[in-house]
């Protein structure tokens, strides 16, 4: 058992409070985003097993069958497969969505043969892999994810009676509702700075309590921002603790407030659409975007059979998996065939090796344990614990 040394990424959007709170640390006065675990080589997290710190990462590329478990390299490959992260959103982070594994092999080794630098604000891959992503609630969460049905979002830009709008309310009205909102949000994207000036002066005057309040506060933040408009045609959704997302490739979403643990496939490919000053690449957004509406569907946990006071959160890939256990002073065990990272949200949680070696995680804590095959038993009298892994 490795505890993890993690770091947290300042962007912008980033509330000034969460992340300094669950670690138990002052503000910095400045925002703390998203907390990384793993080891992804970005900002890959350090152990000390008696011989200074070490990147995850190297630690793992010196032994991937020692660390990672043969079944997981034969499945994954030689590195984690998964990213472990805490989001604390302070304002809405950029509407975006993510490449198939296909769509990021190419987008990549294109970018690549243009001779782009990985860290050019330019480019859209910056990595070979997917990203699909799943996201839990730690309290109440706010979002925008997938969607509206062509009409409802007509609906919707229609009430604002904002003449510059009526082009995609009318592209909205196409019988086919993939080529309705394929139209709709190239339309958006291309609106002019007057008619989003327009559209949020009418947004400030919405009842702060009705359909358009999710919209009305993001244009307090984006006021110049054609996302405040995209952001309508995709379904609103708030989170209860405990409650989580799932994310496929291609799902437009934008989350808007709160803090919840996420977990995602080992990449950071995004292509955005609003909200955001970065870089907008809409002819290739529009070539990897799922147009498919529907109702975001909400998950919600399921009992493990054979893992006792495991609830699991299911998801249709096997990259990664989460579930979480909720400690009441009966002891727990976890299997050990597959590499690990155990984040403890709230209370104190122990962990206990085959050994007897004891590791003890308060809140905002993290461990990495490798895959050794043997169990590792979880007690405390109360305690949250997250537990990231792979199904192989």
């Amino acid at each position: 058992m490795d505890r993890l040394v993690n770091t947290v990424r300042p962007y912008a959007w980033g509330s000034l409070t969460a992340l300094p709170e669950l670690l138990g640390q002052e503000p910095t006065g400045e925002p703390q985003a998203e907390l990384w675990m793993g080891a992804h080589p970005g900002d890959p997290s350090r152990v000390d097993r008696g011989d200074g710190p070490r990147r995850l990462d190297e630690l793992i590329a010196a032994d991937p069958e020692g660390e990672l478990g043969a079944a997981s390299v034969a499945r994954f490959g030689p590195g984690l497969p998964f990213l472990f992260k805490v989001l604390a959103a302070g304002i809405p982070l950029s509407i975006q969505a993510h490449p198939t594994l296909d769509q990021a092999r190419a987008g990549f080794a294109a970018e690549n043969a243009l001779g782009i630098p990985l860290d050019a604000p330019g480019r859209s891959y910056r990595d070979d892999s997917h990203k699909p992503e799943m996201v839990c609630a730690l309290g109440e969460f706010e979002g925008l994810c997938g969607f509206r049905e062509p009409a409802g979002a007509a609906g919707l830009l229609a009430g604002l009676k904002v003449p510059g709008l009526d082009r995609v309310i009318d592209l909205l009205s196409v019988e086919d509702p993939a080529e309705a909102l394929r139209g709709a949000l190239a339309a958006v994207l291309t609106l002019d700075g007057a008619t989003v000036r327009e559209a949020v002066e009418v947004l400030a005057g919405t009842d702060p309590a009705g359909e358009y309040a999710p919209y009305a506060r993001i244009a307090e933040d984006f006021p110049d921002d054609r996302g405040v408009i995209a952001g309508m045609l995709l379904n609103h959704v708030r989170l209860r603790a405990g409650e989580a997302l799932y994310l496929g490739a291609g799902v437009p979403h934008a989350y808007l407030s709160g803090v919840c643990v996420e977990l995602q496939a080992n990449s950071d490919n995004v292509l955005r659409a609003g909200l955001t000053p970065k870089h907008i690449d809409v002819p290739e957004l529009l070539k990897i975007v799922l147009f498919e509406p529907g109702a975001p569907g909400v998950v919600h946990p399921v009992r493990v059979d054979g893992t006792p006071g495991e609830q699991l959160y299911p998801v249709p890939i096997d990259e990664f998996r989460l579930s979480r256990f909720e400690l009441d002073g009966v002891e727990r065990e976890i299997d050990g065939r597959t590499p690990q990272i155990l984040l403890c949200t709230e209370g104190a949680v122990r962990l206990t090796a085959a050994d007897g070696a004891v590791l003890d995680l308060g809140r905002g804590q993290s461990a990495f344990l490798p895959a050794t095959g043997a169990p590792t038993r979880l007690s405390g009298p109360s305690g949250t614990l997250f537990r990231a892994t792979v199904t192989v």
